[in-house]
């Protein structure tokens, strides 16, 4: 039986990176379905897309994944490098557990936000969503330090 006191919270690295990689597949398979994916100019898709006149809404929604993907990229390596340091100096695995179940929480939610919805206020909200889950891994590299020291 699984409890927060087991050894789970290094399973949260490929969990969060495929939160970062799922958009760019949603993204890869709405162009394929419309106006073709050039698989010898991947990362010119979105480009070739706004340019084939898609509708404004389709157009909206493929940036809204591209973004979602690179934000996943840019914020996977910190939460990589928390947990791995973490677990390396001993922090608590309770302390990890929740840690991690709060970080892949917020980075769905994020995500959710970010790809779904499109007005000034959704997008407010989705940056009050990220700098909630910002300090996360920081926290978790503090504390590592902490024990470390």
């Amino acid at each position: 039986m699984l409890k927060l006191s087991s050894p789970l919270s290094l399973y949260s690295i490929p969990v969060v990176w495929f939160l970062a990689f799922y958009p760019a597949e949603w993204r890869a398979l709405l162009i394929d379905g419309t106006i073709g994916y050039d698989n010898e100019r991947p990362r010119g898709n979105l480009s070739i897309a706004k340019a084939n006149k898609l509708s404004p809404g389709l157009v909206d929604k493929l940036e809204r994944l591209d973004g979602a993907h690179l934000n996943g990229n840019e914020a996977f390596p910190l939460w990589a490098a928390a947990i791995i340091t973490a677990n390396l100096v001993g922090v608590d695995n309770r302390t990890l557990n929740i840690a991690s179940l709060s970080y892949v929480g917020l980075r769905l939610l994020y995500n959710t936000i970010y790809i779904n919805y499109n007005s000034a206020l959704k997008g407010w909200l989705r940056t009050a969503v990220f700098f909630t889950g910002l300090p996360i891994p920081l926290w978790l590299l503090v504390k590592s330090a902490n024990k470390h020291a």
